[in-house]
């Protein structure tokens, strides 16, 4: 019986010995990780994007030849300086609570006469959407270091925030996925990376404050817009619509649980 115990006993310690070693390498990995991130940093190519969305907001188009520059991003016709960190949030134009991207569409059709159908229906990758997640990078570039602000204090506002909130625990799909599945509890890795607990301060800001970002992996530039559908892709979901209720309404469940950390866009993810 004695010997029983022991060999039990040594299996056990074995067994602790192993996970213990398996946690060191995942935490050697993740250090490596972050070291990674950090070395991308250093010339992001994002700052290139940024330059393109500057040209197109400054650039006189559509069948009214002019700018965007009057665009009214929510704090006074071409205010940009800060304004990103205050989005999504209630417009009274068009009675709605819109971010970045759904925003900069209505000003394409209000300022410039611009069809924006083309917009909303093009494929990702496309010209249009290339041109929108140009935009939207120059809109947060030019809220990088302010804290996120974003307001709950509108009733449409705050509908839209629950509305996110539902969302973001719906279950569905052909595995029954959730948003929550993969971000809703801590320590939740997939390859090695960990993945923020969007319910939380600090993993929704984690989760907003570094979009848009640029894509090593695919070379491209993502707005949230993007990010979004990639994650309903991935959860097999049917492609939302882009700039559509639900888009903004995850958006906005992040954005206002991320009210006080500091916009660090644009990023630049693996």
């Amino acid at each position: 019986m004695r010997r029983w115990n022991f060999a039990l006993a040594a299996v056990t310690a074995a067994s602790l010995l192993g996970a213990v070693g398996a946690f060191a390498e995942a935490d050697k990995s993740i250090e490596g990780i972050e070291k990674y991130r950090e070395a991308l940093k250093d010339g992001n190519p994002a700052e290139l994007f940024e330059a393109t969305g500057e040209e197109l907001w400054k650039k006189p188009a559509g069948p009214k030849n002019v700018s965007l520059e009057k665009c009214d991003l929510g704090l006074g016709a071409g205010v940009v300086d800060g304004a990103y960190a205050q989005l999504p949030r209630y417009f009274k134009d068009t009675d709605k609570v819109q971010d970045a991207e759904s925003r900069v569409l209505t000003c394409m059709s209000t300022l410039q006469g611009v069809d924006v159908s083309k917009y909303v229906k093009a494929k990702w990758g496309s010209p249009e959407r290339n041109d929108l997640n140009a935009i939207a990078t120059f809109i947060s570039g030019m809220s990088k270091d302010k804290p996120v602000k974003v307001s709950l204090a509108h009733p449409k506002e705050q509908a839209m925030f629950n509305l996110g909130k539902r969302m973001f625990y719906y279950q569905g799909g052909p595995h029954d996925f959730s948003c929550s599945t993969c971000h809703g509890q801590e320590g939740v890795r997939i390859r090695l990376q960990e993945l923020p607990n969007i319910p939380t301060p600090k993993g929704a800001a984690s989760g907003w404050t570094s979009w848009p970002a640029y894509r090593v992996s695919s070379g491209q530039m993502w707005g949230m817009q993007w990010r979004l559908a990639d994650c309903f892709r991935q959860q097999r979901f049917p492609e939302p619509i882009y700039g559509s209720d639900v888009t903004i309404a995850l958006s906005m469940f992040m954005a206002a649980t991320s009210n006080g950390a500091i916009m660090a866009t644009p990023g630049i993810k693996r």
